[in-house]
């Protein structure tokens, strides 16, 4: 058994009433690689800080090092431990170069050192070099891609002498190769005795690259297990405590055609895209990043015009000026950037469910009904069954899986003939995932046509009646689930 790098025992953390996490044990070895998983609002986030030293937690807890024993952490002896974490917004700073934000923390730890560029370029060169890593020092953060951002995250805390990382979501809006060279670098840290704890909802990448997987549920531990002879839907079952069903969507019938799509063009961004999509299906659109997939749905939902072909709905032509034409045809888009397009997050429930109905909640005079806006609001919480405590609480408030129901009611509240779903469950643990799913699926049953875009091969295998590959701008297969297998497709869509 390989040596313990870290070992937490009696963990509990309280907040108010609510008991976050209840007698918790957790370990980890040196040069592991293991994945810390659970729904969200499990309590990953709560342990991660205690183990960090940004939470207290209750008494009775004990952390172990090698033959050392602690009953509290603080932030600076975590961090002299080699304890660090990189969260999903990495934390960088975008205007300062690669070298700059590697060097950092020495800096931070000493503010009166004054700053050699040259010795900072040194420094993260020689980093750089001795992972094995390629990245240009001299470049600007926010010229480069998430992927290479996620290396300078990486370099920054192996430049402060980690030896414990914890990495939040780090595949989360990386293509399938940017996907695979991170979980490489991971390999390769790990052989080096660095121990690494993923977060992550693709559990496929979990089970390839890590050894044991922690699950959390409620606050409570449910158990360790060794990754090898785990499949997706056993440990989906240990994180929700249910029994997913992880097969091909029913044969479903199709009705009547709704949207055509001619030979659409928009130069530099996709060509030549024929389909038609029918009342009651799901239409999934898969293919890598940046195969045209966000750009031709802006453009079905009139954010932007096409350099050449037609749009038809019922039958008639469609020449959309702006998403508000859209929305008057029936048209509804589901951004995938929920955070900033989606929702607004500082407004509160109410208001982000009844933001594109608005003229209908109107009182005489123009005026706002705000009866009208909570009875809205209200039936979409039920209908969708959103975990909500207060209306009026500003929707960051509401988990990442909830914050997703919310903003497809503002679509709903449409009456949409035509829904399109961008990357719907980006950010969202599997029990929410299937949530939502359900609810797409009882969507279409109700006749309501969905184009479903989606890089994760499981989710359109298990939740399109057909499916679309674009590649380079242009539709390069056409897939039926029910006819082929999840790795078939993924073989497809990464060719």
């Amino acid at each position: 058994m390989s040596e313990i790098a870290i070992r937490a025992r009696h963990v509990s953390k309280v907040f108010g009433q609510s008991r976050v996490l209840d007698d918790v044990e957790f370990e980890l070895r040196r040069g592991e690689v293991m994945c810390l998983a659970g729904e969200n609002g499990c309590g990953k986030s709560t342990l991660i800080k205690i183990i960090n030293g940004v939470y207290k937690p209750e008494p009775g807890v004990e952390f172990t090092f090698g033959d050392e024993t602690l009953s509290a952490i603080s932030p600076l002896e975590a961090r002299s431990r080699g304890i660090h974490v990189i969260w999903q917004d990495l934390a960088l700073f975008p205007h300062l170069t690669v070298a700059e934000n590697i060097v950092f923390d020495d800096y931070v730890s000493k503010p009166w050192r004054p700053i050699s560029y040259k010795k900072a370029l040194q420094q993260s060169r020689e980093i750089i070099q001795q992972f094995g890593l390629k990245l240009d020092p001299t470049a600007r953060v926010e010229d480069l891609s998430i992927a290479h951002r996620q290396l300078v995250a990486i370099c920054r805390v192996l430049r402060a002498g980690a030896s414990i990382i914890f990495m939040d979501e780090p595949t989360a809006s990386l293509t399938y190769k940017e996907v695979q060279a991170l979980l490489a670098i991971t390999r390769s840290l790990a052989e080096k005795g660095i121990s690494i704890v993923l977060v992550s909802h693709r559990l496929a990448e979990v089970l390839e690259v890590c050894q044991r997987v922690t699950v959390l549920r409620n606050g409570q531990l449910v158990g360790t297990y060794p990754t090898e002879g785990m499949t997706q839907a056993r440990l989906s079952t240990l994180m929700t405590g249910l029994e997913l069903a992880l097969t091909p969507r029913a044969e479903t019938h199709k009705g009547a055609p709704v949207l055509e799509l001619k030979q659409l063009t928009r130069a530099g961004e996709f060509a030549d895209i024929s389909f038609t999509l029918h009342r009651g299906e799901i239409l999934g659109l898969t293919g890598l990043l940046g195969a045209g997939r966000t750009e031709l749905a802006h453009t079905i939902f009139g954010m932007t015009k096409p350099t050449s072909g037609e749009i038809h709905k019922d039958g008639q032509p469609l020449k959309l000026r702006s998403n508000r034409d859209a929305v008057r045809h029936k048209i509804a888009y589901l951004s995938e950037d929920r955070l900033h397009l989606g929702l607004v997050q500082n407004q509160s429930i109410n208001m982000n469910t009844a933001v594109t109905v608005l003229p209908t909640l109107e009182k005489p005079r123009f005026f706002l009904s705000p009866q009208r806006i909570k009875a809205l609001t209200a039936h979409w919480i039920e209908r969708l069954k959103t975990k909500v405590s207060d209306a009026e609480l500003a929707v960051s408030s509401l988990s990442g899986g909830n914050q997703q129901r919310i903003a497809l009611a503002k679509w709903l509240a449409t009456e949409p003939d035509v829904l399109i779903l961008d990357c719907p469950t980006i950010g969202v643990d599997v029990g929410a995932k299937a949530g939502i799913f359900e609810i797409i699926r009882g969507l279409a049953d109700q006749g309501v046509a969905i184009i479903l875009i989606s890089d994760e091969a499981g989710e359109i295998w298990m939740n399109t009646d057909r499916a679309l590959v674009l590649r380079d701008g242009r539709i390069s297969t056409e897939v039926f689930p029910s006819e082929t297998t999840e790795e078939a497709l993924e073989a497809i869509i990464n060719a």
